[in-house]
């Protein structure tokens, strides 16, 4: 038979492109959304998977909710990759960041614990529960100190999955995944609002680009390549935790001096930096060290920001049919 998972949160980024990764390895693969029947579900469309792919209503804040979608499916691995997932909405919503993501969680633990079923379970962790590491490359032994409301609900997702492997014996864990890009970001993430800018003022259009701080510094890989990380980590004889990078950083300025070079233009000219983008705190270098995943999963980074950023600025010219 098949193998069966179930993915929360399957119309984002990293849900899709690990929907197409398990279907390509023979899965039967479940995803949820608030309400299925309405949801249009338009990453899946373009990868050009939808029809291949089985959808529950499910609503995460819903302990009757998950406990029914979980015992009706019945998946052998369950992927928790939904919730509020930016950084910066999180401090105009803090209230619902914690709530989609953290008590989310707790529900989809207790629901495994409840029904009794051995699901490999995989929780979406994320760097900026470090916050500031002042330039040291994270790895799974370096401290928390989160500095936003998102990554304080990612932290407390963080322990209530050790949580309940270490009293329960489950089969959880948590990648804690680095910044992670792609076509399929949607315009309120920094990376994909420089690429459309880029591809718009090459085109002609006379609008100024306004950012927020580009001096900070992250390490960014290659979304495709992340969600593979993800099904390895429970493809293991023991659950454990992972950071997921690829051990290369740069600033955001790098980042939009890349965009613009890569649509012939000196970014310079038509950026603008808007003192209302900035957070009221944010991290100024974000560094992930993978030497576990690379050890113990075999996985590596072949993508780096550069190389990213022309993939991006690639497929937004298809997409636009330049």
């Amino acid at each position: 038979m098949k193998p069966k998972a179930l993915i929360c949160g399957i119309s984002g980024q990293d849900g899709a492109y690990l929907a197409q990764l398990l279907l390509e390895k023979g899965y039967e693969v479940y995803g949820t959304a608030r309400d299925a029947q309405m949801a249009t579900f338009h990453n899946l469309v373009r990868l050009g998977i939808r029809e291949r792919i089985e959808t529950e209503s499910m609503a995460l804040s819903d302990f009757r909710s998950v406990l029914q979608t979980l015992t009706k499916v019945r998946p052998d691995e369950l992927y928790n990759l939904a919730g509020q997932s930016s950084v910066g909405l999180s401090f105009q919503q803090p209230v619902e960041t914690l709530e989609s993501i953290s008590v989310g969680t707790l529900n989809i633990l207790e629901a495994i614990r409840f029904a009794g079923l051995p699901v490999r379970f995989y929780n979406a962790g994320s760097s900026e529960s470090f916050g500031d590491t002042r330039g040291a490359a994270a790895d799974e032994n370096t401290p928390f100190r989160p500095r936003s409301p998102y990554a304080v609900a990612k932290a407390a997702a963080f322990w209530e999955v050790a949580n309940y492997r270490e009293a329960y014996g489950l089969f959880a864990c948590s990648g804690i995944l680095f910044n992670h890009e792609s076509p399929l970001r949607p315009e309120r993430f920094v990376t994909k609002k420089i690429v459309t800018a880029a591809c718009r003022i090459a085109d002609g259009s006379k609008e100024k680009l306004k950012l927020g701080n580009v001096s900070i510094s992250r390490d960014w890989g290659w979304a495709p390549e992340y969600v593979e990380a993800m099904w390895r980590m429970l493809q293991q004889d023991s659950p454990e935790d992972y950071v997921i990078a690829s051990g290369e950083t740069n600033s955001l300025e790098d980042f939009v001096a890349e965009a613009f070079r890569c649509t012939g233009l000196d970014w310079r000219e038509h950026v603008e930096t808007d003192p209302e983008l900035f957070r009221p705190t944010d991290i100024t270098i974000g560094r992930g060290n993978p030497e576990k995943a690379k050890l113990q999963l075999g996985w590596n980074c072949n993508y780096k920001m550069r190389d990213v950023v022309r993939m991006m600025i690639n497929a937004e010219r298809e997409s636009d049919g330049r």
